[in-house]
């Protein structure tokens, strides 16, 4: 199977020269993009790109409320550079914590209307940013085939996850 580790005693299956030349452009863009992005976000916005992200997931999240642990699984942080950037945003009034009401154990962060109000304002600016980058950049079956290789690629990444 292509997403097995590969076997002690086989030989590496090294990139094709084509490959290589893929991933180079990929391994680029997926370093590029989010600091384009982020530069936009600081400029216009004083938010870092991953500060969006984090308010933008709590936008979207019933009450704007979401358990801290939950929150950095969406980050893809650790809980304490997450708890940290947490603390950034609520001395700026756009977060606040709460123990859970249903568990309080844990703590939920929650998006302040102060919050949603400054994500609203960054959002147009951030979705022309990421038009103007992305999406007028491709052909629509050119963006068909992203979207169908980003799911294949995050299925990947899953399944590796599960076997941990």
């Amino acid at each position: 199977m292509p997403d097995q580790p590969p076997h002690p005693n086989r030989q590496p299956r090294w990139l094709s020269a084509a490959e290589r030349e893929t991933w180079q452009q990929f391994a680029m863009m997926l370093h590029r993009l989010p600091a384009a992005l982020g530069a936009q976000l600081q400029q216009d916005a004083d938010l870092s790109y991953i500060e969006y992200y984090v308010l933008a997931g709590l936008s979207d999240q019933p009450e704007h409320r979401m358990r801290m642990s939950d929150l950095a699984v969406l980050a893809n942080s650790e809980q304490s550079r997450l708890s940290h950037m947490v603390s950034r945003l609520e001395r700026r009034g756009f977060v606040r914590r709460e123990p859970d009401p249903t568990n309080g154990r844990y703590t939920q962060a929650i998006l302040t209307d102060a919050g949603h109000a400054h994500l609203t304002e960054a959002a147009p600016g951030h979705a022309a940013r990421v038009r103007d980058l992305v999406f007028d950049v491709l052909e629509p079956a050119e963006l068909d085939n992203l979207r169908t290789a980003a799911e294949k690629i995050s299925e990947s990444i899953d399944r590796w996850e599960q076997r941990k």
